[in-house]
């Protein structure tokens, strides 16, 4: 309800993933909760989910539906999470702007004359707005970022084959420059981001994904205040 009055106000999500009250009526029958169990999540547009498009804003991929969750959703839904909405993003996610032919300008919800940052412009203005508590994004040259730099979230861009980085619709985007791309969680505090990190850094995630280096989240290292 929180996620559908912020999308009025601000334009930022492009979809709501169907199934979540299921999901949650599944988990609660489970012995084994998850890290993440009853949280919903909301998840960059490109991140492909079950049943839904993963557009980048381009009008060519409205009709490919996808047919399987990708691995951070698989992990998600594994750690107890549910995705619940896809947000928006600038067209192509080359841009530090957040807007699109086809779902439109996101605004900032700190000041709805200015733009929420890009790409994952959706995630900073839903979170900052009130209508999710965690989000995954994606950053190669800010992406992460800016969005959470613009809306006064925290945002973790975490070191490069960290994370599964999903193969997208978007085959054209394969940037000259030698960056990583990266998926990565985006929140009000780094506690947050911490325990997301925590949960997707898990067997499952390792097993979806060989190549995954098999480390779990260093607990000791985030709380001596060095890098994560």
């Amino acid at each position: 309800g929180e996620a559908l009055k912020v999308n009025q106000e601000l334009n930022c999500v492009t979809d709501f993933i169907h199934g979540c009250e299921d999901q949650l009526q599944k988990l609660k029958k489970q012995k084994a909760k998850g890290l993440l169990y009853g949280i919903p999540i909301s998840i960059k547009d490109h991140i492909n989910c079950k049943g839904h498009i993963s557009s980048a804003g381009m009008v060519k991929f409205l009709g490919q539906v996808k047919e399987e969750d990708s691995v951070i959703v698989q992990v998600l839904k594994h750690q107890g999470g549910i995705p619940f909405v896809k947000t928006n993003i600038p067209q192509t996610m080359i841009n530090y702007d957040c807007s699109n032919p086809i779902f439109g300008q996101t605004l900032n919800p700190l000041n709805p004359q200015k733009s929420p940052g890009g790409s994952s412009g959706g995630e900073g203005a839903l979170i900052a707005g009130g209508g999710s508590i965690l989000g995954i994004g994606s950053d190669v040259a800010g992406s992460i970022r800016l969005p959470s730099s613009f809306c006064g979230l925290c945002g973790l861009k975490p070191t490069g084959n960290r994370l599964r980085y999903i193969p997208t619709s978007v085959l054209f985007f394969h940037p000259p420059w030698r960056l990583q791309r990266m998926l990565g969680p985006m929140a009000r505090d780094v506690d947050s981001l911490a325990l997301c990190m925590k949960a997707l850094l898990c067997q499952e995630m390792f097993q979806l994904d060989p190549t995954v280096p098999p480390i779990p989240f260093n607990e000791q290292v985030r709380l001596r205040g060095t890098p994560m």
